[in-house]
């Protein structure tokens, strides 16, 4: 075996697992002001236009904070998988372990692109709202769509760690 699989294989799979559960958490935050930071930009500048959007638009921003609640509910219960045992490097724990790190990546980054792609789109609803009223509900639905990229993340990192167990013995 390698350097890399000798020194993977002699982390601790808590430290695996914590590391994917501040992944989960920290990146999907990042997604969200990524998207906010976006969208608010956009808000702002073409509220000159037309001071009008500025409340109707406000939704954009709540898509975005959205998926950093997503990070939030995850981290929570990945947290709740984490178990005390005696020995920390058997088969199972090891699973365990590397199994919650690969649902925090799985939410962090799938949060991370979700985040972005409701900005970008929240900043166009902005953008085109200024300029044609009619507009507004056409693109918010699209949004809505953009936002679903962020839950299927999180299903599919609740269905990796469901089967998590840790050895008691």
């Amino acid at each position: 075996m390698g350097y890399m699989g000798t020194a993977i294989l002699n982390i601790s799979p808590y430290a695996f697992s914590a590391v994917g559960i501040a992944v989960a958490i920290g990146v999907s935050v990042l997604g969200a002001s990524w998207g906010i930071y976006i969208t608010g930009s956009s808000l702002i500048g073409a509220a000159i236009k037309a001071p009008r959007i500025t409340s109707k638009n406000l939704i954009s921003i709540i898509f975005c904070e959205a998926v950093a609640i997503y990070g939030v509910i995850v981290a929570i219960i990945l947290q709740t998988k984490l178990q005390s045992v005696e020995q920390a490097y058997t088969a199972e724990s090891m699973r365990g372990g590397y199994a919650v790190f690969a649902s925090g990546l799985i939410v962090g980054f799938a949060n991370l692109a979700c985040g972005i792609c409701v900005g970008i789109i929240g900043s166009s609803c902005a953008l085109s709202d200024a300029q044609n009223s009619t507009l507004f509900v056409k693109i918010l639905v699209i949004e809505i769509f953009g936002s679903a990229l962020g839950l299927f993340g999180v299903i599919v990192g609740i269905i990796m760690s469901s089967q998590v167990t840790w050895t008691t013995s």
